[in-house]
């Protein structure tokens, strides 16, 4: 296999376990470790969720332009809408990219209620990833913690979760590939190698979510990883002790690669910097050991970086 044979051990001495795969968008070469194995999506259900939302607006089902309330009953707390202080107005098109930029867990909930939770699901059937799972919005993901705590509210959640030991927070339905959403590092990479195809969808509908992923604010994993004469477009994924991101490269000589890194650890930090930094190696290392598979120059930046 292309990649470094000491990188799961790397992690290991992080805290974390390494799940992984990458492959070329053009000829399909790849490589991966425990790439079958079915992992926490976390924030990257967002990504089937937008591109649902972008079909549905190229064949006519919505209205992109449609108009969308954010009251206080739909606020979660966190980024983007999910953290304001006011109701808000935006357009369907607005909450996508809330959703993509900056991960606005309240903005994923108004969507998934939009274009429905079965149909995103269904999707994925559709696409061919037959292990994915789509059990709910960010908003059900959060309730299912608060029920497995017996919490009533968010401050009793804060606090009975403060007290729980790392291996007991592992066994929270959230955190539960079997019982929560859930696909594979392999299927991941699939998904988006259908989304640079054009493959997943109209045309536009495709182009909406490639936009979209380049739009994300979050470039400390794979962002931070290569170079700047190398586009990033990923979506990221955190949980208590989950910490996730897939994307495309796109090299300069035009070879395009989508990867996808998941990760667990026995830390329930809220910063890694250093797991993120790592995240974006492994990336960035199996990439490079896949280079040159489609008859394309393998140099990791043009001379003079």
């Amino acid at each position: 296999m292309p990649y470094p044979p000491d990188l799961p051990h790397r992690f290991e001495l992080l805290g974390a376990r390494l799940w992984l795969h990458a492959r070329c968008v053009d000829c399909g070469r790849a490589a991966g470790h425990a790439e079958d194995e079915p992992v926490v999506l976390a924030s990257v259900v967002k990504v089937l969720l937008v591109l649902e939302f972008f079909r549905q607006a190229a064949a006519g089902q919505l209205d992109p332009a449609e108009r969308a309330v954010v009251r206080a009953a739909d606020r979660l707390g966190g980024t983007g809408t999910a953290g304001f202080h006011d109701d808000v107005e935006l357009s369907l098109r607005d909450l996508a990219l809330m959703t993509m930029s900056v991960s606005d867990n309240t903005a994923a909930d108004i969507l998934f209620r939009r274009v429905g939770r079965d149909t995103v699901q269904a999707l994925a059937r559709q696409l061919g990833l037959e292990r994915a799972q789509v059990t709910g919005a960010p908003r059900e993901v959060l309730e299912s913690m608060l029920e497995d705590l017996g919490a009533a509210d968010a401050d009793a959640f804060a606090s009975a979760f403060a007290a729980l030991p790392a291996e007991e927070v592992h066994r929270l339905r959230a955190l539960d590939p079997a019982r929560t959403t859930s696909a594979t590092p392999r299927e991941m990479t699939r998904l988006l190698s259908l989304v640079w195809n054009d493959r997943a969808g109209a045309a536009a509908a495709c182009a909406g979510v490639r936009e979209l992923m380049s739009l994300q604010v979050n470039g400390a994993r794979l962002g931070a990883a290569f170079d700047r004469f190398t586009t990033v477009a990923a979506k990221s994924g955190t949980l208590p002790g989950v910490r996730n991101e897939i994307g495309v490269v796109t090299y300069p000589d035009g070879a395009r690669y989508a990867i996808a890194v998941f990760t667990r650890t026995t830390s329930l930090s809220t910063r890694r910097p250093d797991l993120d930094t790592a995240i974006g190696g492994a990336g960035r290392e199996v990439v490079e050991g896949l280079r040159g598979c489609c008859g394309r120059a393998d140099l990791s930046s043009p001379p003079g970086d």
